[in-house]
């Protein structure tokens, strides 16, 4: 069985702590739990074939009334009350997030129930991918989760006890579960907002949530989000898989090199590593090539760039690259070589045409990005998407991946929009949206640096995105 993550384990031992107090819990916020109960009821007819992934002690789960009724959760204690109160029902204590567990799972199922628990899951994407085994072409997936908006009144709410305490979740927007359920090959087929007051008031709050919570525009400020989803079919593997360049720009970076190539899996049948070397003061020129003598069933290539910058970097790398997809990792590893084969099946599998990492939808580490990083880069990232009329959480995360044969256009129309990008990051963004490339973000988790310092500068950098945003702009909008 896979072993739990310090964060998992962690939420195991507060809702085995909680399990003896949850029931007064949900009664001490009833008119919620009612309200959120009735429109799961309302979602799925009673006799259904349900499964709940993080059911807690079974409540929902049994006002669904099904005909075969399984649930399933982290906690052990959770599920020992569970299946003491509704004998009816099939309860197990696992990790919904280990494959050899929801093997043990006997589907398919109607319905397949994830209420909250989204905030809890490790890889999102991962277990939507999984949870097709236990599907039909009929099955919906129903997600039901708090709004993002609501985070600072729902964590006032536990620190005053109204609401029962949590571990940090992944506050997901409606948009950013779409993407991942899109990532897994889901179709959503049903979006709801719930609940603007979730307390009933003397009858306020019910007469708000029946007749002005759901008028357009306002819905979007509600308590409660709801997704169904129907699985896609399962897109063939080409017969033959592409071949992949992981081009890893680097200067100072010399305890992090031989990390680089151990810690990348074999995703591809034909995997190319090539450095690009940056001038460094720290011998990392020479760390890449001891680490390319002493692994020579790997194919890695070292190159010295030619100037200054990530993007002079990234442009040798290119020119010097075979493989059929490109692709970049940053050699500071914040973005986790082993989070690659992600980036691969996404447009392996034709979901994308230009994947774009995204560090802003799970946590982070504590120190993988300071605070007024973390705000400017979402800022920017609103402002990068108005420009290109495409969604980005994130434009500024250094791991990008693309089709040789689409990089070869960019690169042909780089005039259009100049040699202007030190970053590398906003020549390969602006080219994509301009040859209307599809594309799609893959979350990872964001971690801190284990060796070197960042070599981002706040206002300097800051300044040169404040100037590429109007330099976008003119190039993009008033032209």
């Amino acid at each position: 069985m896979k072993t739990l993550s310090s964060r998992q384990e962690q939420t195991r031992k507060l809702f085995d702590r909680m399990a003896p107090a949850r029931a007064s819990w949900i009664e001490r916020n009833r008119y919620f739990h009612e309200a959120d109960q009735a429109y799961m009821k309302f979602l799925i007819p009673k006799g259904s074939r349900v499964l709940e992934l993080g059911c807690g002690d079974g409540q929902l789960l049994a006002a669904l009334n099904p005909s075969f009724g399984v649930g399933v959760d982290l906690s052990p204690q959770m599920i020992a009350i569970a299946a003491a109160t509704y004998a009816q029902l099939e309860f197990h204590a696992g990790n919904i997030e280990d494959d050899a567990f929801l093997e043990t799972i006997t589907g398919p199922f109607d319905y397949i129930v994830i209420s909250d628990t989204i905030g809890l899951i490790e890889d999102a994407e991962a277990l939507f991918e999984t949870l097709h085994r236990l599907m039909t072409n009929e099955t919906r997936l129903i997600l039901a989760y708090y709004s993002h908006l609501w985070e600072p009144v729902l964590r006032v709410a536990e620190s005053l006890n109204l609401k029962m305490p949590q571990v940090d979740q992944n506050w997901l927007s409606t948009a950013d579960t779409t993407n991942l359920l899109a990532l897994a090959d889901y179709e959503v087929v049903r979006e709801e907002w719930r609940q603007l007051v979730p307390r009933r008031l003397l009858g306020v709050g019910t007469f708000i949530n029946r007749f002005i919570a759901t008028l357009p525009g306002i819905r979007m400020l509600c308590l409660r989000n709801y997704l169904v989803a129907r699985p896609l079919p399962r897109l063939p593997r080409p017969e033959k898989m592409p071949s992949a360049t992981v081009l890893v720009p680097c200067r100072n970076e010399r305890g992090n090199i031989e990390s680089a190539v151990t810690r990348l899996p074999k995703f591809a049948p034909d995997i190319e590593i090539l450095f690009v070397e940056g001038h460094s003061k720290d011998g990392t020129f020479e760390e890449c090539e001891r680490v390319k003598a002493a692994y020579p069933d790997r194919d890695i290539k070292v190159f010295r760039q030619p100037g200054k910058g990530k993007g002079d970097a990234v442009r040798k790398g290119f020119a010097e690259a075979r493989g059929d997809i490109l692709m970049i990792l940053d050699a500071d590893l914040t973005v986790p070589p082993e989070s690659m084969p992600k980036f691969y099946n996404a447009i392996a599998s034709s979901r994308g045409e230009f994947i774009n990492g995204t560090r802003m939808v799970y946590p982070m580490e504590d120190t993988a990005m300071r605070t007024l990083n973390n705000i400017a880069n979402r800022g920017f990232a609103k402002i990068f998407s108005y420009l290109l009329n495409q969604r980005f959480t994130d434009t500024l995360c250094g791991t990008k991946v693309l089709c040789r044969r689409d990089y070869d256009r960019i690169a042909a129309n780089r005039h259009y929009f100049g040699d202007f990008d030190p970053f590398g990051d906003f020549d390969l963004i602006f080219g994509a949206a301009k040859l209307n490339l599809r594309i799609v973000e893959v979350p990872i988790r964001y971690a801190g640096r284990s060796y070197g310092e960042t070599q981002i500068s706040r206002f300097t950098h800051g300044w040169l995105l404040l100037r590429m945003v109007l330099f976008a702009w003119r190039k993009l909008k008033a032209f």
